[in-house]
């Protein structure tokens, strides 16, 4: 593992007990250049997750709780008329990193607003084009098994995160220290800044620059290529999942201090960027199958290449 993983690592699991690998992963997701999904139970830690994430990095942090009643000026900002014209008021979106709470109790005029800042680092209002300061990561939340009052994120507006993630709830044993940590004041409070926007934009030229070799290339290609006529999918990981497999391998692998990627990497990096961009078929719900699963499958029917030694 290298240095600039290590600090930030080591800074979450002062907030996150036991969850180092679901905080690596959110980090590669991070120095992919990509933004995450976090799905899980309430008080999973989510939030705090997003907080120190923002706090080891150095990023500015904003939070906006999504509700029903949300609009979209409310997160990318208005143009207010003033001394005879417009002057644009930026919203929450102008941020480092953006926690977007319970995103799925927003209606999906208010959930596209955040489209274009996703996709394009960019907000247009009135006609006029704003770009966002870089690093910029939307870090979206949202709860698996509530669904009164909430809007269902639509396939092309998940296609947008790069990773989907859960938390997952402690052993005994870790939420006892757990405990024990809160029991006098919030860690979060200890947190403090590890790295910086302009490391953090260095890394992420750091792992572009990460080797993918032809054949593992072919690999993701054709893991991705499974998913398009699975027998339990209605819709398979389009091209943008391929990008975003070798994209988290890469930052894997640049994480663990390599400058090549392995196909572990691409195992590792499967779940998370695969599973919510699959829509499963009516009767392979009613079965009980979860996408994860039908990742695990294709995982497991796939030819893995033999890499050549490195030196």
């Amino acid at each position: 593992m290298n240095e600039f993983t290590r600090r930030i690592l080591e800074n979450v699991a002062l907030v996150l007990v036991g969850k180092e690998e679901v905080a690596r992963m959110a980090i590669a997701g991070v120095l992919a250049g990509g933004h995450l999904l976090l799905e899980d139970a309430p008080g999973t830690g989510k939030t705090m997750l997003a907080r120190a994430l923002a706090r080891s990095l150095g990023l500015d942090f904003k939070r906006v709780q999504f509700t029903p009643d949300l609009l979209p000026s409310d997160v990318t900002g208005v143009s207010i008329y003033r001394e005879g014209r417009f002057e644009f008021m930026r919203g929450p979106i102008f941020t480092g990193i953006l926690l977007a709470d319970e995103i799925n109790r927003a209606t999906p005029k208010t959930q596209s607003a955040l489209l274009e800042a996703m996709g394009e680092g960019q907000v247009t209002e009135n006609g006029v084009t704003h770009p966002l300061t870089q690093p910029f990561v939307v870090i979206a939340t949202q709860n698996p098994i509530e669904h009164e009052g909430t809007f269902r994120l639509p396939e092309a507006q998940l296609d947008r995160f790069l990773l989907k993630l859960s938390v997952g709830y402690p052993t005994p044993e870790q939420e006892a220290q757990m405990l024990s940590l809160l029991q006098q004041r919030h860690p979060i409070d200890d947190v403090r800044s590890v790295t910086a926007a302009d490391e953090l934009l260095q890394a992420r030229q750091a792992v572009r620059n990460v080797l993918v070799s032809p054949e593992l290339r072919r690999y993701i290609a054709g893991l991705v290529a499974s998913t398009r006529d699975h027998p339990d999918l209605v819709l398979g990981a389009g091209p943008r999942a391929s990008l975003a497999l070798q994209s988290v391998a890469q930052a894997l692998a640049w994480a663990d201090g390599r400058s090549f990627v392995l196909p572990d990497d691409v195992k590792a990096a499967a779940p998370g960027v695969l599973a919510h961009r699959l829509v499963l078929r009516t009767e392979a719900r009613l079965r009980g199958l979860q996408a994860r699963e039908v990742v695990r499958d294709v995982l497991h029917a796939a030819s893995v290449p033999v890499e050549p030694a490195r030196s």
